[in-house]
């Protein structure tokens, strides 16, 4: 069978899997127009009758995907995201061996993500966000060296992050919050030199962080919060991390002292270290021009007993963009200082409490 044959007819089944279509998307999928002209389908310049494209995003249909889009053997590109599609990913999408996008986010997927999806070696975005996937991350994965993007938040997974994902040398963005994943955070994950977004937020996740992580320079987002991490944060993570802009790790176990190198952090711009049992005095926050939100509460930070321990508060008036500031029932003692907050009017301070508005903290 000629592959013009092949897609029309692979579209066909697809078509035949859509129960619910609003907006008449295959209106168009008839036999009086050419497939290449289809709505949502595209067709390559070279391979002219082949399709290379596939995307069918925020249609509001609902069904499920046929097997037969692993017909497509020369798809670049599969949207789907931002509709009702249900049932399984069907594992045929792995003959798909010219596939770089893969977006199948906001729809009820379920059961478990196809290891097949590791044979699409030339993948490089991998979305698979607000499903119903359960499972383990695919140990399989590790093998696409030119994936930039992997986001599988608010699914059903569970199990341990696959240290093969340290194998990923392309990858720029990890991201798998609302989860059930288990375990400590790979080493191998520190091998991700590219990476500028690791998330890990509302999970399971415990043990410490591995120091290699704390060495990826290129990162400007780090999110573990509510799960069950522990340890120190390393002396010189502001130097590490240079381009840190978001630094999330609240409801967890860590502590000790604040590092003082977070003055060298000049990016930041999130800073959410609440619910931890972080100790000792609070670091020289002068050069931290990009502060949006500062989230401390339920700590130990200060001695409890000195009038320096209200000082920081003099440093954040150079945070001219600081929205909130909340250290609800944090120790910390000491006069407020006059020249705060003379700079930011909308800032209140309370001594033992400051806090921009009362409900920012019910909202964290």
């Amino acid at each position: 069978m000629g592959g013009n044959e092949t897609d029309r007819l692979a579209l066909l089944a697809i078509k035949a899997q859509i129960k619910q279509d609003p907006h008449n998307v295959f209106s168009s999928w008839n036999e009086s127009i050419h497939f290449c002209s289809w709505h949502g389908v595209s067709c390559g310049r070279r391979h002219r009758q082949r399709v290379t494209r596939l995307d069918l995003r925020s249609q509001k249909l609902a069904g499920s995907l046929s097997p037969y889009i692993g017909n497509l053997s020369f798809l670049r590109e599969l949207e789907l995201q931002n509709n009702s599609f249900s049932n399984k990913i069907p594992p045929e999408i792995g003959n798909l061996r010219r596939l770089q996008v893969l977006s199948l986010h906001h729809n009820s997927f379920s059961g478990l993500i196809p290891y097949n999806i590791s044979y699409c070696s030339n993948l490089i975005f991998m979305e698979f966000n607000s499903n119903r996937l359960v499972g383990k991350i695919p140990s399989e994965f590790g093998s696409l060296s030119k994936l930039q993007r992997i986001a599988l938040n608010k699914n059903n997974l569970t199990g341990e992050i696959p240290p093969s994902l340290g194998n990923l040398s392309s990858l720029e963005t990890l991201a798998a919050t609302q989860n059930n994943l288990v375990g400590s955070l790979p080493t191998s994950l520190g091998q991700l030199k590219k990476l500028t977004f690791l998330v890990f937020d509302i999970n399971y996740l415990s043990g410490t962080i591995p120091p290699s992580i704390y060495n990826l320079s290129a990162l400007n987002t780090f999110g573990v919060g509510m799960n069950k991490i522990q340890g120190r944060l390393p002396s010189d993570l502001g130097k590490t991390l240079p381009n840190l802009q978001n630094f999330a790790i609240a409801f967890n176990q860590f502590f000790g002292s604040l590092p003082l190198s977070l003055s060298n952090a000049t990016s930041l711009q999130l800073l959410e270290i609440q619910y931890n049992n972080f100790t000792g005095q609070m670091p020289d926050f002068r050069k931290l021009h990009n502060l949006e939100k500062f989230a401390i509460q339920q700590n130990h930070l200060g001695s409890g007993t000195t009038d320096g321990d209200l000082t920081f508060l003099t440093d954040l008036t150079n945070s001219t963009e600081l929205k909130d500031l909340i250290m609800m029932t944090t120790i910390l003692e000491g006069r407020c200082p006059h020249q705060y907050p003379i700079s930011q009017p909308s800032l209140k301070c309370f001594g033992f409490t400051a806090t921009k508005y009362m409900e920012a903290s019910q909202q964290t």
